[in-house]
């Protein structure tokens, strides 16, 4: 037998350990070809949103390959410290130290040609389908199967790359100093863990400030808290995982009614010491699992975005002319044949915006000129958009902010303008937006009929608003005078204008190729996530058997081994993905400010999809570890 067949038949004789880690590396390897294969897609390289995709899944890649690099990583040490004996076997009987390198590297590189093999093998399988699920997302036509030369050798590269340095890096893992010390090392009774009571109490309070200042977040706070919420966040989790979840369960064993309550002797106290030499992997699967949910949850979310988007555009079609040009009657004809020539209802409403020079304010953030709106000209476009007005008319000098979007946070200023000396106290803002920021130079304020019609304006624009009954049928209109829907204010043009329907689409598509790339990355994050949880368990698996034959001796059933796993089992699958359900909680709390409308449906939707899918997770491996227990056991 050559030393490559020996290493082989070694992958072989651990293909019960190496299987997961084996399924998840080829997963990763798939999803990344997948990607691949979108971005050298001759059919998705047309357009602003399809080079926008392709710039996301570009992203996706590299987050995904530095991710794997650290999966990987993980994964190797894991199974190194399993097979130290085996290891103290093979040098007792001569195998050298550089020997025993080779070894591991050859196994490695074994498995990682594998993973890349199988991972390419069932991207090309499913290509069709990811191909199926992306043309619907991101609304363009069906896109044919494509293989690209250029995806496989991207990914064979990349990860022959990986799996290369990692094989590398394992001869600095494998640790030989002692022989006794190898076959010791899975022998050696475990040390009672300890805990500091101090670190106990320090991850609670980190979680629980965490959690009040995510809880308490407003628009304007959100960003100011975010990077010290997510440290609190993590520091806190470890600290949970490693101290005080160990911290609760010697607390659980001091209660006597509960501890010494059936089998819970066994249960409590092997889990007291299952939580401590697990605690770097429980806050691993935890953050991990965090970032999927948070990903996944929060793009699914922006789907609400689509029912704000009608706030935010009161008219269908906004056009504001900014000087006496004729070319402003050419256009507003046009937009009137175009919308006959698509059968749309529609009714206009016109008005003049007066514009102020602004001469002083305490906003630092202040435009140098205004637009100015009476009260009955914002009142009758929000009830030509379908809106109810319950503010009450405006009278003398009182004064509304201008409010340009439904997420915008207000706050009161004093403008003075040049025009008569006249002076403002903007301490209120409308209810709804009659005018979008894009329109205007992002400030304004809607005043009283009486104060507009003696306001002697530096100049004045004409706004004239098209209002129909179907945005979504107004998408790709007018795209010659107003390109993706719109011309911003900042462009000098005689005109702006916007055309909500191509702006709504254009949104939406972009939040599908964010939400389609979340959707496979958590995919990825997640399965990696269990994984982890599989490879500690296997790991241990010689020590259970062990503990689960010495308590056999003294009368342990079938049933009590059974229900003591399934115990054990549960709560080690289930306690990381339960804080790690709390921590998105606190986080789709924190991004609700974001929303005008409630986004808990979207997001409940995607954690219960989670939640399930690790249930049959758990199902599946509480099947087959009871079933190696137990052939282990006779």
């Amino acid at each position: 037998m050559t030393f490559p067949q020996f290493a082989f038949k070694n992958v072989l004789r651990n293909k019960r350990t190496y299987a997961a880690y084996f399924l998840s590396s080829a997963f990763s390897v798939m999803i990344f070809f997948v990607y691949a294969l979108f971005i050298f897609h001759p059919g998705i390289k047309k357009g602003i949103t399809q080079s926008l995709a392709i710039q996301l899944m570009i992203t996706a890649e590299f987050v995904m390959y530095f991710f794997a690099f650290f999966f990987v990583l993980y994964s190797v040490s894991t199974f190194l410290k399993t097979r130290k004996r085996e290891f103290g076997i093979l040098m007792m009987h001569g195998m050298t130290k550089t020997q025993l390198n080779t070894m591991v590297f050859l196994e490695n590189m074994i498995i990682g040609s594998g993973a890349i093999l199988i991972g390419i093998g069932a991207g090309i399988l499913t290509a069709k389908l990811f191909f199926m699920i992306a043309a619907h997302l991101l609304d363009i036509h069906s896109l044919p199967f494509y293989m690209s030369w250029k995806a496989i050798a991207l990914t064979v590269a990349a990860f022959l790359g990986l799996f290369l340095v990692i094989s590398i890096f394992t001869a600095f893992l494998v640790r030989t100093n002692s022989l006794l010390s190898l076959f010791q090392s899975g022998q050696k009774p475990k040390k009672e863990p300890k805990v500091s009571v101090l670190l106990s109490l320090l991850s609670a309070v980190l979680l629980l400030a965490s959690y009040y200042l995510a809880g308490t977040a407003t628009l304007n706070s959100l960003l100011i808290r975010m990077l010290p919420v997510i440290a609190m966040t993590i520091v806190g989790t470890y600290f949970f995982f490693s101290q005080l979840s160990v911290f609760i369960m010697r607390a659980l064993q001091k209660n006597r009614f509960l501890f010494w309550k059936k089998t819970n002797i066994i249960t409590i106290s092997s889990l007291a010491y299952r939580l401590k030499d697990n605690a770097r992997m429980f806050f691993m699967v935890c953050i991990v699992s965090t970032v999927a949910f948070c990903a996944v949850g929060s793009l699914s979310s922006m789907k609400i975005l689509s029912k704000q988007f009608n706030e935010d555009y009161a008219a269908e079609i906004s056009y504001i002319a900014r000087d006496q040009q004729p070319l402003h009657h050419d256009n507003l004809n046009e937009i009137k044949d175009e919308l006959k020539k698509k059968q749309l209802k529609y009714s206009t409403y016109r008005t003049t915006l007066k514009i102020l020079d602004v001469k002083t304010s305490n906003d630092r953030f202040s435009p140098k000129t205004m637009p100015v709106m009476s009260f009955s000209a914002y009142r009758t476009i929000i009830q030509k958009a379908g809106g109810k007005i319950t503010e009450q008319p405006l009278t003398g000098k009182q004064v509304l902010k201008m409010k340009t979007s439904s997420t915008e946070t207000f706050s009161p200023h004093m403008y003075m303008f040049k025009q008569g000396k006249l002076s403002v106290n903007a301490d209120v803002s409308t209810e709804h937006v009659a005018m979008p920021r894009e329109l205007i130079d992002s400030v304004g304020i809607v005043v009283s009929d009486e104060l507009f019609k003696n306001i002697k304006p530096a100049s004045t624009q004409e706004f004239t608003g098209f209002f129909t009954s179907r945005m979504e049928a107004t998408n790709g209109m007018l795209d010659e005078l107003a390109k993706d829907g719109i011309v911003r204010y900042y462009e000098k043009t005689p005109y702006t204008m916007a055309v909500s329907g191509t702006l709504a689409d254009q949104m939406m598509k972009l939040y599908s190729a964010l939400l389609f790339v979340a959707l496979l990355i958590g995919a990825v994050f997640f399965v990696a996530a269990g994984s982890f949880l599989y490879f500690r368990l296997y790991a241990d698996l010689d020590y259970d058997t062990r503990l689960y034959l010495t308590i056999k001796k003294v009368g342990l059933t079938d049933k009590e081994l059974s229900r003591i796993v399934t115990r054990q089992l549960a709560l080690l699958f289930f306690v990381p993905i339960a804080v790690a359900f709390v921590h998105s909680a606190f986080a789709f709390s924190a991004l609700q400010s974001f929303f005008t409308l409630s986004i808990a449906g979207q997001v409940s939707i995607v954690l219960a999809g989670f939640l399930v899918a690790q249930v049959l997770y758990f199902l599946f491996i509480r099947q087959r570890y009871l079933r190696n227990l137990r052939k282990t056991l006779i």
